[in-house]
């Protein structure tokens, strides 16, 4: 009995060291959200770029949007959340007290999301669901999500270019989704669309999966948005709807945009690591099948 309450004291300390730890994740993202938000209007696009839950910089750049941006329902979608440790909206969720739903494919991630104290302290849905663009539409009117909203997030290593296209039934202010550098500024292009696309399967790799950017600027002018910018790390793009963009806010073509991937992810057929230069990446793509948007 003695050993059980030692190992019981032990994790009630690591679970109060990790509130501790998130709570101070949290105070240092408003002194960073304050400081960005008190910077000139000629800042540049990148040194807006902060991480409090984010991969990269995007928790900078999403806080500086929504300041800017005229959004009237402070509700956002992201979906390839997994745990929702890491992802582009819970800074939202816990700094400026927006309301969302988060979709991921593994319900052990969701289950998890739902154990946390986050989950019930702040106005969240967390739904398992592989995402496609057949069900995307039904996924937001089961869960109440439609017409105008804040903020939709997609980062789902695959299918992007499909699902963005597919979903109808909302107006995001602002959309952030995923590109792979790897494509290059100048080519309009995405994987074919395959509703179980998971990149593991898809090919050893492991870069071949998503959307090139300039595809994504394509499909977005189609759908009302401009293209106003790439987080520095080189692998999401910064959609404003057209009649939502400040002046404040220059509408950029994909070529102006574009950053390289700043990190590796590339595979070789034995599963180590490979070191693959940005061109070798780019050729091993482009042999690979591929559907150009360009026309489309």
């Amino acid at each position: 009995m003695r050993r059980l309450a030692r190992i019981l004291d032990r994790w009630r300390s690591i679970a109060r060291i990790e509130g501790r730890l998130e709570k101070l994740q949290e105070a240092v993202g408003r002194i960073e959200a304050r400081q960005v938000g008190g910077a000139g209007a000629d800042t540049a696009w990148h040194d807006r770029e902060f991480k409090v839950f984010s991969q990269w910089g995007e928790d900078g750049l999403i806080d500086y949007l929504v300041s800017v941006v005229g959004v009237t329902r402070r509700v956002f979608v992201e979906f390839g959340v997994e745990s929702y440790q890491e992802s582009n909206t819970r800074f939202l969720l816990v700094h400026r007290g927006w309301s969302g739903l988060v979709l991921d494919g593994s319900e052990t991630c969701m289950e998890s999301l739902r154990r946390e104290p986050l989950y019930w302290r702040h106005d969240l849905q967390a739904q398992t669901a592989f995402v496609t663009r057949e069900n995307i539409d039904s996924l937001l009117l089961a869960n109440k999500v439609e017409g105008d909203i804040g903020l939709l997030s997609i980062d789902i290593d695959g299918n992007d270019y499909w699902v963005w296209e597919a979903t109808s039934v909302i107006r995001p202010a602002i959309v952030v989704i995923e590109y792979n550098a790897r494509f290059g500024p100048d080519i309009a292009v995405t994987i074919p669309y395959d509703p179980g696309f998971t990149r593991a399967a898809a090919h050893y790799s492991m870069i071949y999966y998503g959307v090139s950017l300039r595809a994504l600027w394509l499909l977005g002018r189609r759908k009302g948005y401009d293209l106003v910018g790439c987080n520095s790390a080189g692998n999401n793009a910064f959609f404003v709807r057209s009649d939502l963009r400040p002046a404040i806010l220059p509408a950029l073509d994909a070529r102006h945009a574009w950053r390289p991937a700043c990190f590796r992810e590339s595979r070789n057929p034995d599963n180590t690591l490979a070191f693959l230069k940005p061109e070798a990446e780019a050729a091993l793509l482009l042999r690979l099948p591929l559907i150009s948007v360009e026309e489309i």
